[in-house]
């Protein structure tokens, strides 16, 4: 049977065991990543694509700056452009008959940051690559599955391209 003094000395071990894996984690540094500040005060992100979006979500969510609608950009500090988003699927493998067994996913998108009297603050490529296994018996299976993925990559991508933003220091 317990004792109510080793139940007490267990409780007091692991209250002691959580703080002290705290203390660890506080000591080495580690911080949540907090959302990134931008050198500009407002952005304009004209287009409709759905990335684009998706980003302008992403963008106001951070809530460190102002996002001005595309058709009063000429209020923006800065302009946001999406020059290019491109999707490819590239054969990896295929069977003894020529059946397609396994598929590259890649998502490609060019942007240019640039001030509104047109001085380019950054221009740049991201690019994401997933893998798919592939079957013809569950074609419209492996589409849903394919949708889901380029929506992860957009998601990285998104992500990314507010770090390299907030990575702008001046304008």
């Amino acid at each position: 049977m317990n004792n109510p003094t080793t139940a007490s000395r267990r409780r007091f071990l692991a209250a002691g065991s959580a703080l002290a894996g705290l203390a660890v984690l506080a000591g080495c540094g580690f911080e949540l990543r907090k959302a990134p500040t931008f050198a500009f005060k407002s952005l304009s992100l004209p287009g409709r694509s759905a990335f684009t979006v998706y980003l302008r979500r992403n963008i106001a969510a951070a809530g460190t700056v102002e996002l001005v609608p595309p058709e009063r950009a000429k209020d923006a500090e800065a302009v946001l452009d999406i020059l290019g988003e491109n999707r490819e699927r590239v054969v990896l493998s295929t069977n003894a008959a020529g059946e397609v067994r396994e598929l590259e996913l890649r998502l490609t998108v060019r942007f240019r940051l640039r001030t509104q009297a047109g001085k380019e603050l950054l221009v740049a490529d991201i690019s994401q690559k997933r893998d798919l296994t592939y079957s013809e018996t569950n074609a419209l299976a492996k589409e849903g599955e394919a949708e889901l993925l380029y929506r992860d990559m957009q998601n990285d991508v998104a992500q990314q391209m507010l770090r390299r933003i907030a990575a702008v220091k001046e304008l």
